[in-house]
């Protein structure tokens, strides 16, 4: 098993790979990437943005999958086509799907079982919380929602890039206590991505707050939408299940938010959004 000391150089090698230039994309995490800086553009029309996503079939079906969904249906009435599917979302909805695939891509980087179950485990977490930070910023922080959305897609993708180098240094993933990654390879590494990925400095500055751990009562921040989507998340994350336990989780938070809430509970809106939960979380699963 790797030392502590030589687990916290693995990750300060990591982050200097990443800030080098050197991390490497697959070419569906490519068209995901171009698609996502050309929706950037003021004067991306919507024609050229289907037909750069058609480019990539993965997205494409999300894309579609996602505007069906309940979230983003309130109509019924279900599309079929890219561009359709695009006019209803918006582009911002559409590059944090973009952003989706590279996640996830990255989590298929390793052909290593024991890293690509922590991945897969990992992906399944991050649709849970994604999904929930969508509903939470509508409902209860009054959050942009798409932000939200966006960060909850990349809130773990530092580790989701840990995962994909870890064969590469061996025995880092030996044991389940990740408190040296939480403690200070999250963090280093994190912020190294976010730079290659150009996340936005607001979304960046959430998820470092998110890192912390402190909810605020009652939650208003970006970084609180995130904190409480984690905390009522029903995959943990396998990076932060420590002894059973999420990362910034305390006995009792839950009953502690539903007081917050005075009549309108927090189990009270889950049950309402469940249907629109769901449905989002199944569609962001590439």
């Amino acid at each position: 098993m790797i030392a502590a000391m030589d687990r916290r150089a693995a990750y300060r090698d990591m982050a200097a790979h990443v800030a080098s230039g050197k991390m490497a994309f697959s070419t569906g995490a490519q068209v995901a990437l171009r698609v996502r800086q050309a929706l950037e553009d003021p004067e991306c029309h919507i024609e050229k943005a289907a037909k750069l996503i058609v480019a990539e079939p993965l997205l494409a079906a999300r894309v579609v999958a996602i505007a069906n969904s309940v979230a983003f249906n309130r109509s019924g009435r279900e599309v079929t086509d890219v561009r359709t599917a695009v006019a209803r979302l918006g582009f911002r909805t559409v590059r944090a799907l973009a952003m989706a695939l590279v996640t996830r891509q990255m989590a298929s980087a390793t052909a290593v079982p024991h890293c690509q179950t922590l991945a897969d485990h990992l992906w399944e977490h991050t649709a849970h919380v994604a999904s929930l930070a969508h509903v939470i910023a509508h409902r209860i922080t009054h959050q942009d929602p798409e932000t939200a959305l966006f960060a909850g897609i990349v809130h773990e993708v530092a580790g989701f890039y840990m995962l994909s180098r870890a064969p590469d240094y061996p025995g880092l993933l030996d044991g389940d206590d990740f408190t040296d990654w939480i403690e200070e390879g999250e963090v280093e590494v994190g912020r190294a991505v976010f730079k290659v990925l150009s996340v936005p400095e607001p979304v960046a500055g959430a998820i470092e707050a998110y890192w912390d751990g402190f909810l605020a009562m009652p939650p208003g921040s970006l970084a609180d939408t995130l904190l409480l989507a984690e905390e009522i998340s029903p995959v943990t994350s396998p990076l932060h299940a420590l002894d059973g336990v999420h990362k910034g989780r305390t006995e009792g938070m839950t009953a502690q938010i539903d007081m917050a809430f005075g009549h309108e509970t927090l189990a009270g809106i889950l049950a309402e959004s469940e249907e629109e939960v769901r449905s989002l979380t199944s569609a962001l699963k590439f």
